[in-house]
C-alpha cells in the first residue's frame, strides 16, 4: 500500500521520494488503525538530505535515532548498540556491530529467529546479506528407517512388556 503511494508520489512530482515521506505514510496508516495492524517497523534510507533511520511503533509514533532495534529481542540488541556504537564506523565495522546485536537478540529471546540477515543501504544502492550468519541451524531428524533395496525381513517377533508394580507398605501418611 505505501509502496504504491510512494510510486504515485514520484510520478506526480517527478522527483525521488524522501525517507520522511515514507515515514509519514507509514505512521499515518498505522495511526489510523490504532495499533491493530501490530506492525513495529524500522525504516532506513538515504535521500537528498542524507541517511535516515527511524522506528515506527504500532500506534504510529516514531523515533529518529542513530541506531534502532524493534521486536522481542530488541532489549538485548540495544544493549550491544549502547555499549559499542560510535560515530564514524566503517561499513565492515557497522556490519559486524549489527550482526553482533542481532545475535544477542537471537540468543537472549526464543522468538527472535535463528539467523542474521543484514541490509546495507547506501546512496543509490541496496545490498541484502541474506543468511549472513546462521548460528543455530535447524536440524531435522531422519524419518523412519531406510533399508537398501532387496532387503528381506527375516524375523518379526513382538514381545509384550510386563508391568511390574511394587507396593510398599508402611511409611508416614501424606499431609493435607
Amino acid at each position: 500500500m505505501v509502496s504504491s503511494q510512494l510510486k504515485h508520489h514520484r510520478y506526480h512530482t517527478g522527483r525521488e521520494s524522501r525517507v520522511v515521506t515514507a515515514l509519514t505514510l507509514l505512521k499515518s496508516h498505522l495511526f489510523s488503525y490504532q495499533g491493530h495492524v501490530s506492525a513495529a517497523l524500522v525504516l532506513g534510507g538515504v535521500d537528498v538530505s542524507g541517511p535516515h533511520l527511524h522506528t515506527i511503533y504500532p500506534h504510529g509514533s516514531t523515533d529518529t535515532l542513530p541506531y534502532a532495534t524493534m521486536g522481542s529481542g530488541s532489549l538485548a540488541a540495544m544493549a550491544i548498540f549502547e555499549s559499542k556504537y560510535r560515530e564514524g564506523l566503517s561499513k565492515d565495522e557497522g556490519i559486524k556491530l549489527v550482526a553482533e546485536a542481532i545475535l544477542s537478540g537471537v540468543f537472549n529471546d526464543l522468538g527472535s529467529g535463528s539467523n542474521v540477515d543484514i541490509c546495507v543501504i547506501t546512496k543509490g544502492h541496496t545490498e541484502y546479506l541474506r543468511n549472513h550468519m546462521s548460528p543455530n541451524p535447524r536440524t531435522y531428524t531422519q524419518k523412519g528407517y531406510s533399508f537398501p533395496k532387496k532387503t528381506e525381513v527375516l524375523l518379526t517377533k513382538i514381545i509384550p512388556l510386563r508391568e511390574m508394580v511394587e507396593v510398599i507398605e508402611g511409611g508416614d501418611a501424606m499431609e493435607e
